[in-house]
């Protein structure tokens, strides 16, 4: 197995980060500095920092995450984590990507790097529904600046997927699927069309839904849907 992929199943860090720790030199194999391309086998002792690493069998769950917390392992302002929602003796797992605090629904927190930086990494696109709650009526047609790209940040949007699913003159619905997952971007989308977001769920990554799940509850993958989260 390549030395980065060896680090990332471990849960060391992202496979791009473990070639950072490698090109710096705090990386051996059996007590020589590793070099990018080295490849590790079942009896090779590979170590961080002189600590020895070993490939654990990776944790995936998948958590419809409620507001009121933040998509981090710790808050130095004292703020919940999602971990707080996960069973004490989970691994060391992270959170996949952004949710933010007044954000809700579907969220992958595991101990795979390699996963991790896949569902990601903007080059993948991999697809995010989400159900967007917006104040007043909108239009089909108001749609259309989202859809084709719209600038926020100093940065035009990739093109994505908009419809309505439920109007009145109080709120309006809308699914959006979008493949980047820039800060608050999709509250800053709507805001540049004039419009106040006030419910924001991830709903869907590829076609992984939150069925059966209630907001704050979380339950494993299994190996089908890892799979397939690595094929999008």
């Amino acid at each position: 197995m390549r030395i980065n992929k060896y680090l990332a199943s471990s849960g060391v860090a992202s496979r791009r980060e473990c070639d950072k720790l490698i090109i710096s030199g705090k990386i051996t194999i059996n007590g020589k500095t590793a070099g990018l391309g080295d490849d590790v086998g079942e009896d090779d002792e590979v170590c961080l920092n002189g600590t020895p690493v070993s490939v654990k069998k990776n944790e995936y769950y998948l958590l419809n995450k409620p507001k009121g917390y933040i998509s981090s392992v710790s808050d130095d302002k004292g703020r919940k984590t999602v971990l707080d929602l996960m069973p004490s003796n989970v691994g060391r797992i992270y959170p996949v990507g952004r949710l933010d605090y007044d954000s809700e629904g579907l969220l992958i927190l595991t101990t795979d790097g390699e996963l991790a930086q896949h569902l990601t990494h903007p080059s993948n696109s991999v697809p995010k529904t989400y159900l967007v709650k917006i104040e007043g009526t909108l239009t089909e047609s108001d749609l259309n600046p989202i859809r084709s790209g719209i600038e926020i940040d100093g940065y035009v949007t990739k093109k994505s997927k908009a419809h309505i699913v439920e109007t009145n003159k109080e709120y309006t619905k809308i699914h959006v699927t979008i493949t980047e997952g820039k800060n608050r971007e999709i509250r800053k989308m709507f805001a540049a069309i004039g419009k106040n977001v006030t419910l924001l769920k991830r709903i869907k990554i590829g076609e992984l839904t939150l069925r059966g799940l209630d907001r704050g509850a979380y339950r494993k993958l299994d190996r089908q849907e890892v799979a397939y989260l690595m094929s999008l």
